[in-house]
């Protein structure tokens, strides 16, 4: 086993991925960069420093999951840090659609189920996949944390809000992933809680990344700021929490 702490971070090839793996980089830790695509990952491996390394992790494929786990037990013997920030927006077939349009397509009375069941695989049975691999590592690992990147689209009670920003595109896609996603953070953080390991949620805020067709309008340096926060979380920090770097607290 080393003796530097590992951190693993999903998604991490580009956006607030990448820019939560640099941020942990610098802050000491062993950075496994994980990516659908090994070579992708490979890229962004070298632009995170020399103690990053390329993961290949698909995160709804569980040989996958399963190969990056037995690799992070044998190569490194420990893992620390779990950053759950892999996620996708829809499947592709709306791209070039404006947020609303896509919106008055996946609304709860006409929206395809494939593409529900294909957004939900990657946000939240793949969150919860990953995690389950990875828990024994993290048990072994005094003090592990786990972060998992939700969205303020995903906030229930913001959304109920009449006058929210959010309400008219809130639907059984993207946004109830992120609903479900913040159950499984607060189940996870249920469970372990007697075993010293936290779990919280955090919201980058709206950033500029592909995901959303770099229409945010943050950086993601500002969207990395509350994950890597949190994963840094001493004793005495919260879980179970969701939170975001300027606004603190979130409503579920």
């Amino acid at each position: 086993m080393q003796d530097k702490p590992v951190a693993l971070v999903t998604g991490a090839n580009r956006g607030i991925g990448l820019q939560i793996a640099k941020d942990l980089a610098a802050h000491g830790f062993t950075v496994l960069v994980g990516s659908r695509s090994f070579e992708n990952g490979e890229e962004a491996a070298k632009s995170v420093g020399t103690d990053a390394r390329a993961l290949q992790l698909d995160v709804t494929d569980p040989a996958s999951i399963a190969a990056a786990a037995e690799l992070i037990r044998q190569e490194l013997g420990r893992l620390d840090v779990l950053v759950n920030n892999a996620a996708i927006s829809h499947t592709g077939r709306s791209q070039g659609m404006s947020v609303e349009e896509y919106a008055m397509l996946t609304r709860p009375s006409n929206v395809s189920l494939d593409e529900v069941r294909a957004v939900w695989e990657t946000n939240v049975f793949g969150v919860l996949a990953v995690t389950q691999a990875m828990l024994p590592l993290l048990r072994e690992t005094r003090g592990a944390r786990i972060v998992n990147v939700s969205s303020g689209a995903g906030s229930l009670t913001m959304n109920a809000a009449p006058d929210a920003p959010l309400r008219s595109t809130f639907g059984p896609v993207y946004p109830a992933s992120k609903t479900a996603l913040n159950a499984m953070t607060l189940a996870m953080a249920i469970e372990l809680e007697p075993e010293g390991i936290k779990v919280n949620a955090v919201s980058p805020g709206f950033t500029k990344t592909g995901l959303n067709n770099y229409a945010g309008t943050e950086t993601v340096e500002e969207g990395a700021r509350e994950a890597v926060r949190v994963a840094l979380l001493g004793p005495e920090g919260p879980t179970g929490a969701f939170t975001h770097a300027t606004l603190g607290t979130l409503p579920w």
